[in-house]
């Protein structure tokens, strides 16, 4: 399904906000924390969405997702990571994540919200919970929120 992953250009800008609009409400429903929603025009300056590399996965012609995310002493951090909802169980964060790790020497690490379906997926993608906080939610933090810090460790099995 994945025909490429490629560099953010400026033109995939109405893609991404409609990919994360999408997906950020259904992230939100299930972390119980819906009345926060903020769209992506509103909290990508602030939450720093292009302070790192960003990727955007191509599938039939569209855009199906996209990754941001940053890489210091060959360790990873994911920072944002939103697919298509349409377009689930397809292949393409899996290809995005894959695609992000393979440019690591060492450990990816990312935050998921407790409550958040993603996190099956990154565990089975060979992720593991190191830590669980509880603080203020990134992008509207007139919210507390509770997170899971998950980290693949460089040689994770990755089913």
């Amino acid at each position: 399904m994945i025909t490429e992953i490629r560099p953010y250009q400026p033109g995939d800008w109405d893609d991404i906000c409609r990919i994360h609009d999408a997906a950020r409400l259904q992230e939100l429903r299930g972390a119980g924390l819906l009345e926060a929603y903020l769209d992506l025009a509103a909290t990508y300056e602030n939450e720093g969405l292009f302070d790192g590399e960003v990727w955007v996965a191509e599938a039939d012609g569209r855009i199906a997702g996209f990754l941001a995310g940053g890489i210091e002493e060959g360790d990873g951090e994911i920072t944002w990571l939103y697919v298509d909802p349409d377009l689930h169980r397809r292949g393409v964060g899996r290809a995005l994540v894959e695609h992000f790790a393979a440019r690591c020497d060492g450990s990816v690490e990312l935050e998921v919200l407790a409550g958040n379906a993603a996190r099956d997926f990154y565990e089975a993608l060979g992720f593991t919970v190191e830590a669980t906080t509880t603080g203020k939610l990134a992008g509207n933090e007139a919210f507390t929120a509770t997170g899971h810090t998950l980290v693949r460790r460089r040689g994770a099995a990755s089913d």
